[in-house]
This record gives structure tokens, C-alpha cells and sequence, in this order.
């Protein structure tokens, strides 16, 4: 998926829920930077991607733990990394015994032909109450109040949510927002035809792609 994703040479990719196992593999795969942000830890160590292979459908992340990952080409200078919980009262008794997901927004400063741009990956929880997982989105945004030129981009789980100050949602819950930015193309999901590779299928979320200018 990593290799698919990066075949073009993108600028920027916003990973979520990144197995922890590959985390150390990323800028292999995808010949970018990476920065990355621990959302669950493994419980069963190497273990859990053993465990995960043999029944990814009842252990999903549970054993293997995961992370939020910004990939970056190596062409854009890379500046500060930093993160903010945007569910903090999640205890670690969340963590280990209800396989509840911390969830974070990661913030990376990069610079391009002499000008800031700060990117921005979250995912929200995925709850039924929607008013939870919009306050989440506002924290995110609010991560990013001193920023001029910023990209706000992942998994909202919630469709269609409008952040002030920033560009229109599309349908769907994965979104590309920005501010101070033009926006040439997209965003838009790519086509199941353009991920599926050898008969699979890659990836439950199609990857949502936009070109990005400066205003």
C-alpha cells in the first residue's frame, strides 16, 4: 500500500492506523521522511503481527498496536514534529484491557521554496455521538490557530464536517482541508481500479488526493 501510495512521488502522505511493526519500515518503502505518533501500543510485542496475520479480523490493531505517520519527500525541508491527544481522559486502563484507541493529531513544519506550511494529520474517534468527534476536529484545528499556510488532512469519522477558516469537506470522512492555500485539484478519492493490486483490494479507505498552491 505504501509503495503504491508513493509510486508518483507525492509531496506529503497522511498515514493512519500503521500496523507499530512497520512504522520502522516506512521511509524504505516509501523513499520519504517520516515522522509518526504511537495511537495504541502492541500488547503482545513481535508477537502481535503473528497473532494480527492469522486473524486480522478479530485482532485488527489490538495486538499489534498502531500509529499515525506523516510521510514527506525528501525535496521539502523538514522542521519541527509535534502532537496533541485530542482524547485525553482515555486511561491507560483504556489502553491495555478495552482496546480503545488514544487518538492524536501530529503536526509537522515544513518548509518549500523559502515558505512555511505546517501539516496536520489526525484521526478522531469513531463514536456514535458526533458532538465527541467534532470536538476532537476542533481541538485539531485549534493545533494549528498561529499557522498562516496549513494543511489539515485524515480520517474525521464524521461526513462532511466544515472546520471555520478552512476550505470545504468533501462527502465522506476522509478529508484534505487547508488554509491559506489554493487548492488546484481535488480533493477527491481515487478509484477502487487504481488500488487494487494483483486481485486485492488495498486498503478499507481509499486514499483522497489533492494538488496544493501556494495563494
Amino acid at each position: 500500500m505504501v509503495r503504491l501510495v508513493t509510486l508518483d512521488a507525492p509531496d506529503v502522505v497522511a498515514l493512519q492506523e500503521v500496523p507499530l511493526w512497520a512504522v520502522r519500515h516506512l521511509e524504505d518503502w516509501s523513499g520519504m521522511a517520516c515522522e509518526w505518533a504511537m495511537t495504541m501500543p502492541a500488547l503482545a510485542g513481535p508477537l502481535g503481527r503473528w497473532a494480527t496475520d492469522v486473524d486480522p479480523v478479530r485482532f485488527r490493531s489490538s495486538l499489534s498496536g498502531q500509529a499515525n505517520a506523516l510521510l514527506v519527500n525528501p525535496h521539502l525541508e523538514l522542521g519541527r514534529h509535534r502532537r496533541i491527544v485530542l482524547n485525553e481522559g482515555l486511561s491507560r486502563w483504556d489502553w491495555l484491557l478495552r482496546g480503545r484507541q488514544r487518538r492524536v493529531c501530529q503536526a509537522v513544519d515544513v518548509v518549500a521554496r523559502g515558505r512555511q506550511v505546517v501539516l496536520a494529520n489526525v484521526h478522531a474517534s469513531n463514536s456514535p455521538d458526533r458532538r465527541l468527534v467534532e470536538a476532537e476536529i476542533e481541538r485539531a484545528a485549534s493545533f494549528l490557530r498561529h499557522a498562516d499556510h496549513s494543511v489539515l488532512c485524515g480520517d474525521f469519522n464524521v461526513r462532511r464536517h466544515t472546520v471555520p477558516g478552512f476550505t470545504h469537506p468533501i462527502d465522506g470522512i476522509d478529508q484534505v482541508l487547508v488554509r491559506g492555500l489554493t487548492l488546484e485539484r481535488g480533493p477527491e478519492p481515487w478509484p477502487e481500479e487504481r488500488r487494487r493490486v494483483g486481485g486485492s483490494l488495498l486498503s478499507d479507505h481509499a486514499p483522497v488526493e489533492a494538488v496544493v498552491a501556494w495563494s
